[in-house]
């Protein structure tokens, strides 16, 4: 499959008389392919990128492009549905931020602030929890789980980690709630899942590509400290985490895994 990574949106540089540029990058994931042009705000248009994609391309169009930022997202959207090229928001386009970072161009995106999930969502309970990376894939991959996010890139074993290495992570009991809200959260697109201290303390899910949503807050002094063991088992595993939900603690049926990674 041909996939590329593309960014759309206005320059740090400006014509001679003062107009404002907007600037198309595209690359693949090793960046062995790159493409760059500009146009002028006035001709900054899903047409006008449709034509720099069929540039681009020279002959074979890619199956997929990848777009990080939202104020991109809706040009490229329109554009890929001109040349029937599937288009995915996703915070995953290491080669092009990579690029964006040495041309010293802002990468920061503005985020809401965190918003509760909604009532009709929330499961009964949650824990912290620890699997080993060596069981972490195949616990659950051979199970029949409704929804599975297993990113062949963030196996433990394609991040070098070893098979004994604690993966720390999170569960939710649902109860009845449970694959509803695992619906959900497929929806949402789960990113990394983040403890912030504060007043009170919580678990922040970063989603999509700018969503915060709070999954629960917490002022308890042993789950603080175990908050805190979980943000360090993080740092141990390359960031790489996981999201559980599952109806109760039988172990008999899950709902939905995620496997997440703190973003770079």
């Amino acid at each position: 499959m041909k996939i590329w990574q593309a960014d759309f949106y206005r320059s740090p540089l400006q014509e001679v008389s003062g107009q404002v540029l907007w600037e198309l990058l595209i690359c693949d994931a090793t960046r062995s392919f790159e493409y760059a042009a500009t146009c002028p705000q006035s001709a900054a248009n899903s047409s006008w990128v449709a034509d720099q994609l069929q540039l681009a391309a020279d002959e074979k169009l890619p199956d997929l492009i990848q777009v990080f930022r939202p104020q991109s997202l809706s040009l490229i959207q329109a554009a890929g549905r001109n040349l029937n090229i599937n288009v995915e928001p996703t915070r995953r386009t290491l080669a092009l931020k990579q690029w964006l970072q040495e041309k010293q161009y802002p990468l920061a995106l503005d985020k809401p602030p965190p918003t509760p999930l909604p009532e009709n969502l929330w499961g009964e309970e949650w824990r912290f929890a620890t699997l080993q990376a060596g069981e972490l894939v195949d616990v659950f991959a051979e199970r029949l789980i409704p929804i599975l996010s297993i990113p062949e890139f963030l196996k433990p074993i394609n991040l070098g980690l070893a098979s004994t290495l604690p993966i720390p992570g999170v569960v939710i009991y649902g109860g009845r709630r449970s694959l509803h809200l695992a619906r959900w959260l497929e929806e949402a697109r789960p990113v990394t899942l983040n403890y912030l201290a504060g007043a009170p303390d919580g678990l922040v899910l970063e989603a999509g590509l700018v969503d915060r949503w709070i999954v629960a807050t917490f002022e308890d002094a042993e789950v603080v400290a175990a908050a805190k063991v979980y943000e360090q088992r993080k740092q141990q595993s390359q960031g790489l985490h996981f999201l559980l939900v599952q109806p109760d603690d039988s172990g008999m049926t899950y709902s939905g895994f995620w496997l997440l990674q703190v973003e770079k």
